[in-house]
């Protein structure tokens, strides 16, 4: 059996830091190196960098301050990056070493908290802005691999991208024995306004929340529905084919329902079949758009294969349920209206 370190044994880990990380980790001037840019939203989901803070410092050979760094911008990451040279990687690595250190202590909510960790979006120089992504260094771990960093949602195609990641996480996770609905706490803020000279944007950076303020403040902006999460797994778990299944799915529950409607006489229910299969075409066509928007990034040709595909299955899987749920509604409101005519010819046969 896998052994699984617990919560409190990681945050205990925590308390053992050396004086000159936690001072890193919580000194006010860390601010102030950042000049004109996009507000500190380092701390808002700190309930993952304490995870991964733990999980590193279990051995940390590139001697990385802390994972807050990794999600500083470059001159700030740089100066809490110890052995790695590219600040733009040390979010990636940060993750990666977290990641070695959890999977080999058996800690599941250490590997989790790492991918989480992985996925956060960086600070950038303005609002809109998006952060750059890592190419001198391959993660030792393909589960670390797999991801990217959350993009601000002011961006080009942020909205995309980030669902992309998202539903790439939660296949991560569920990988490595975790709870795939946690890689919606890896959503990030509202976007902010573009050219905003303050870089306000809706974040938030809290340094005494443990939780994270993001989760606190109720701040969160999730990617994808619960429903998209579990179809992504499955997606993502070897079933190629269950995107094309689910679009098969969606077609004959919509067609089954517009027929028990006519089949009832119910124009009512036929609208409701016709417009869950609009609603189902309507999705598929924006799923089809995830391949252009990610095209655009900096993102490997095989990583937007396997991110197109993966959100063209949640899509489809979800669009199958809906329709499934609205052919059922339409035929239960047909059944009904067959119900109630029966009942009054029982009652003119007691007259």
């Amino acid at each position: 059996m896998k052994l699984t370190i617990s919560l409190t044994f990681l945050l205990t880990l925590v308390s053992a830091r050396t004086l000159t990380q936690q001072k890193a980790r919580r000194s006010p001037t860390t601010h102030r190196t950042l000049g004109r840019r996009e507000v500190p939203q380092e701390h808002s989901h700190e309930k993952f960098l304490t995870l991964t803070g733990a999980a590193l410092n279990l051995d940390n050979p590139d001697e990385i301050a802390d994972p807050v760094f990794g999600l500083l911008g470059n001159a700030a990451a740089i100066k809490g990056a110890g052995k790695i040279t590219d600040a733009d990687c040390l979010q990636q690595a940060t993750a990666d070493q977290a990641f070695t250190n959890a999977k080999a202590a058996g800690a599941v909510d250490g590997m989790v908290a790492a991918l989480v960790y992985r996925t956060l979006e960086r600070n950038t120089g303005s609002v809109g802005l998006a952060s750059v992504l890592c190419t001198s260094i391959t993660p030792v771990n393909p589960e670390i691999a797999a991801l990217t960093q959350h993009q601000d949602p002011a961006s080009a195609g942020a909205a995309a991208t980030n669902k992309a990641i998202a539903l790439e996480l939660a296949v991560q996770i569920d990988s490595v024995g975790g709870d795939p609905q946690v890689a919606l706490q890896s959503g990030t803020f509202a976007p902010g306004e573009i050219g905003d000279p303050t870089g306000a944007g809706n974040t938030c950076d809290t340094l005494d929340d443990p939780e994270g303020c993001i989760f606190t403040e109720n701040l969160l902006v999730e990617d994808a529905t619960a429903a998209e999460i579990a179809a992504a797994v499955a997606a993502g778990s070897g079933a190629a084919a269950v995107g094309e299944d689910a679009a098969a799915g969606n077609g004959t529950a919509v067609d089954a329902g517009a027929g028990a409607a006519a089949g009832n006489g119910t124009e009512a229910a036929a609208g409701d079949g016709a417009a869950a299969g609009d609603a189902a075409a309507g999705d598929a066509a924006a799923a089809g758009d995830v391949e252009e928007v990610l095209s655009e990034t900096d993102l490997d040709a095989n990583t937007v294969l396997r991110l197109t595909k993966i959100t063209k299955a949640a899509a489809a899987a979800a669009d199958g349920a809906a329709a499934a749920d609205g052919a059922a509604a339409a035929d239960g409101a047909a059944a009904g209206k067959g119900k109630k005519v029966k009942a009054k010819g029982k009652k003119n046969n007691n007259n």
